[in-house]
């Protein structure tokens, strides 16, 4: 007979389960890539923003409630959040936690209905949801919960069906998506959402036992600063009196430094975190909110008492108010402050109430306008920061930054509005969770590569703001043309072209595959024959497998094809990709 409730722990080791399982899937699921190309990370993505959400959820120590551990997941994964199947799993996640609140322990209808609320807070994630795509696959998993639930009472039995809904889900994708059919593959995001599915579900059942989670250092939420605490902080936790049935005294404040002072912002968390659960602070050396759960309020606020000058102080006792509580109160608190983000196409993930999770305190002195942008390589970062790029986020593919990294950069300029570029059609979700997440305007220009990043800050109004900016800015960048050219890694046909494994492709950010060759050279040659006229500028970044030498003998052959442009070389060092090449 199948199990009727589960409680925290049972939904902890679901976690450990589904990450582990996914773990062991993560090459499977970065192969699943439409175009053969040797940067494929969706695995690699999902598998760190599943990290980032287990570590925030061994955080809670033992014996607490199935809302807690669904909220830090949910909390984790969002600052973990890498890559646009991350993003799209930790609003999964968000929607899961929102489902669970204030269940102690959940029953199969409570399951289904998390599951149904993921399924609408994955879908409210994106402007244009596309069918044939992990949303698809948890539309139909959350649907079959649905019915199983209505008729069945076990936990086992629901996630039978969603596990297999989401199966059936992943092997119809390519009917739903020709460009999937044509690759001859399925939906890799909808494939690491089963296989986590079917790693909850193995444990369910006893086939397996909840694995050991492993949990780097440098897992996405830990970037945010705001990392899971070690075993040493679980056991002073655990030890400052917060009772297992209950959830303590809720106490926040905003705490401001003194004339002539700083605040330091990891000592305070570290000492909050030795004497209390569910802690956030979150600002910088000028100014800070805390949040804290304990019994001991008084003892939050003496030492508070110590930092500055105190305000907005807020004591509640969660044991009388259980039904109201929200694990993501901490999240909604730490940002108390009028939204930014007002290019934003994306709900913020954060509290229930949706205000952001980060605060930011530009100084008197903050520059009006501030740009942050996503760079892949040293040369690439280099020409950013000649064009007056406030701060640089190292990454790309295989390398996606968190939204927590991203929210670290935004914090760190000291500037009145933000400007960011992701430059990777792959971090612009996580790009537009930061812009709903701080509480002055952050802008996104959706650049899909470097050298849509250059056009479009040549076109970079310093008198108008972020969000007037960010419109002609797009459409600047999106104004010219560029080719990324790299390696095939599989034998492949895409957009009716044959690709053998080791053949160099050259791939258009709008048409897809645009040449394909043995030769690097040739294949170049005919990609630029296939942009459209009317180009005076062809500029060839060389990186991964390029060197100046055979780059500069490259650009003659371009210019010997009489387009009448001039052809500039330049180093890019972006990995995995020989040449990115742009004209306009």
């Amino acid at each position: 007979m199948g199990r009727r409730t589960c409680d925290g722990a049972g939904l902890l080791g679901a976690f450990r389960a589904a990450a582990a399982a996914l773990e062991a899937s993560v090459d499977e699921v970065n192969a699943l890539n439409v175009f053969p190309v040797p940067d494929g990370d969706t695995g690699s993505n999902m598998m760190a923003t599943v990290r980032a959400a287990l570590a925030e959820a061994e955080g809670l120590g033992p014996s607490v409630s199935a809302e807690r551990v669904a909220s830090a997941a949910a909390f984790g994964a969002l600052m973990g959040a890498r890559g646009n199947s991350g993003v799209i799993t930790s609003q999964i996640l968000r929607g899961l936690a929102e489902g669970l609140a204030g269940k102690t322990k959940f029953n199969a209808l409570d399951l289904a209905n998390a599951l149904d609320q993921g399924t609408k807070a994955a879908y409210g994630a994106v402007a244009k949801p596309v069918e044939g795509t992990i949303l698809t696959v948890i539309r139909e998993a959350s649907a079959a919960a649905v019915v199983t639930a209505e008729r069945e009472r076990t936990i086992d039995a629901v996630m039978k069906s969603t596990v297999d809904a989401a199966q059936a889900a992943v092997a119809r994708t390519p009917s739903l998506l020709p460009i999937l059919r044509e690759a001859g593959v399925v939906d890799a995001g909808g494939q690491g959402l089963f296989r986590m599915m079917e790693g909850a579900l193995a444990l369910l059942t006893g086939d397996v036992t909840a694995p050991a989670p492993r949990l780097p250092a440098a897992a996405g939420v830990a970037a945010a600063g705001h990392a899971g605490r070690s075993p040493a902080h679980e056991g002073a936790a655990a030890g400052a009196g917060m009772r297992d049935e209950g959830f303590g005294f809720e106490t926040m404040f905003l705490a401001q430094a003194a004339p002539g002072k700083t605040l330091d912002v990891d000592g305070i968390r570290a000492h909050y975190e030795s004497i209390g659960e569910s802690v956030l602070v979150a600002g910088d050396p000028r100014a800070i909110k805390v949040h804290i759960h304990n019994e001991r309020p008084d003892l939050v606020l003496a030492y508070a008492l110590g930092l500055g000058t105190l305000s907005k102080i807020s004591v509640e006792n969660l044991d009388q108010q259980a039904s109201d509580v929200r694990e993501t109160r901490a999240a909604a608190f730490a940002g108390d402050g009028a939204e930014g983000g007002a290019a934003a196409t994306t709900a913020a993930p954060a509290g229930s109430n949706g205000a952001p999770i980060e605060a930011a305190y530009p100084s008197a002195n903050a520059v009006r306008l501030a740009v942050v942008a996503v760079a892949a390589g040293e040369g690439l970062a280099a020409i950013f920061k000649d064009f007056g790029v406030h701060r640089v986020v190292y990454g790309g593919q295989t390398a996606n930054p968190s939204t927590g990294e991203l929210l670290e950069a935004v914090k760190s300029v000291d500037a009145q509005e933000v400007l960011l570029l992701p430059n990777n059609p792959n971090i612009v979700l996580a790009a537009r969770q930061v812009s709903a997440m701080t509480d002055r305007p952050v802008a996104v220009v959706a650049t899909r590569n470097a050298a849509e990043g250059f056009a479009a800050l040549l076109a970079l109004d310093p008198d108008k703001g972020a969000v007037e900016n960010a419109g002609e800015m797009t459409a600047a960048g999106r104004a010219i043309q560029s080719v990324s050219v790299t390696e095939a890694v599989r034998d492949a046909t895409v957009s009716g072209k044959k690709v053998k494994k080791g053949q160099t492709i050259a791939l258009d950010p709008d048409d897809g595959l645009v040449a394909v060759n043995d030769d690097p050279s040739t294949a170049v040659l005919n990609a630029i024959r296939s942009l459209s006229p009317g180009f005076e500028l062809i500029t060839v970044y060389y990186g991964d497998g390029g060197d100046l030498a055979g780059t500069e003998a490259l650009a003659r052959r371009i210019h010997d094809l009489g387009t009448g442009a001039e052809v500039e070389v330049l180093h890019g060092g972006q990995p995995h990709y020989r040449y990115l090449i742009s004209a306009e």
